[in-house]
């Protein structure tokens, strides 16, 4: 037989075992991220609004926000035209909004299996799993700390989910593991157990950077670097202060265009104005500080408008 019939041969078997293989895989059902086509419910009319955006360009102005133990956050405000005394960053009026100008107003978060690429903003709705719970219910109904294993479960069951977008990122915190380790196993197991969107460590800076890398491991360094491929949560210390911690995970993933989700931690009566309006006037305040900063970091970084606000139990403390 010939050599050139030889690899024909060869060729046709592989196709068949290729075809057979995709015939015997378990394939998981994923509905595509919603794209809304009802109209916004509006609670506030434009001129609510306009006071709301009016009110927050004073707060940032006459009141500004902390850039705590970070030299370079303030260096970079600075040279933006920001006046900076101390670690308290006060902005001119119009400046944050200028530099949100350059946010992307939508961007596609591309997953390990692009059929499973997602669009973050405009009118779509993502649906991820819930995020940092610390204790699980086991099947007889127990409460107990959750472990590794909880993890990859929890992973799994998101992947099998047909209503769930994205694979999220702490879905519960595994306590087995030393912190300085755990987000490792963490991302290891969105990456091995889904092949959905997923989000980096936060809770060190060099920590982000491991997410960076061990993503370039998975998609490629260049891929990466032009490609959104990671969301992640980076929170405001409520009211007005942010932290180098998570400045510095913003900085690492704002720097290789990555997402952060730019969220304020507001417990209403406690770290923000009890009234409605005063609380989102500083929610808007400290999101337009935070995307601000990170389009200082890159101008065009992928960003989200995120907010958690509460009310606080006037027994406990806690929030509600």
């Amino acid at each position: 037989m010939s050599d050139a019939a030889t690899a024909r041969r060869r060729g046709r078997g592989g196709g068949g075992a290729a075809r057979r293989a995709e015939r015997t895989a378990v394939s998981i059902e994923t509905a595509r991220y919603i794209e809304r086509n009802i109209p916004n419910f509006e609670v506030l009319n434009d001129e609510a609004l306009e006071i709301i955006e009016a009110n927050a360009e004073i707060v940032l102005e006459e009141i500004g926000v902390n850039f705590v133990e970070n030299p370079a956050a303030l260096e970079r405000w600075r040279e933006a035209g920001a006046d900076v005394d101390g670690e308290r960053v006060r902005m001119p009026k119009g400046l944050a909004r200028k530099l949100c100008a350059t946010a992307p107003s939508s961007f596609t978060q591309h997953a390990r299996n692009p059929a499973r690429n997602v669009e973050i903003g405009g009118r779509n709705l993502v649906l991820a799993p819930v995020y940092g719970p610390p204790f699980v219910l086991d099947l007889e109904g127990n409460r107990r700390y959750a472990t590794m294993a909880d993890f990859n479960d929890f992973v799994k069951l998101g992947y099998m989910s047909k209503w769930l977008h994205h694979s999220g990122g702490t879905v519960c915190e595994p306590t087995d593991i030393p912190v300085n380790k755990r987000h490792l196993d963490m991302l290891y197991a969105h990456m091995t157990l889904s092949d959905k969107p997923y989000m980096g460590s936060v809770t060190e800076p060099s920590r982000a950077l491991d997410s960076i890398e061990m993503s370039k491991i998975l998609f490629g360094d260049d891929f990466v670097e032009q490609n959104t491929v990671m969301t992640s949560l980076v929170n405001i210390n409520s009211p007005l202060t942010f932290d180098s911690i998570m400045m510095g995970a913003l900085e690492h993933y704002a720097a290789h265009n990555q997402a952060a989700i730019i969220s304020p931690f507001i417990v209403g009566g406690a770290m923000a104005p009890v009234s409605v309006a005063g609380t989102l006037t500083q929610v808007l305040a400290e999101v337009m500080a935070g995307v601000a900063y990170s389009q200082l970091i890159r101008p065009g970084a992928p960003v989200i408008f995120g907010a958690f606000v509460t009310s606080i139990d006037m027994n406990s403390g806690a929030p509600t």
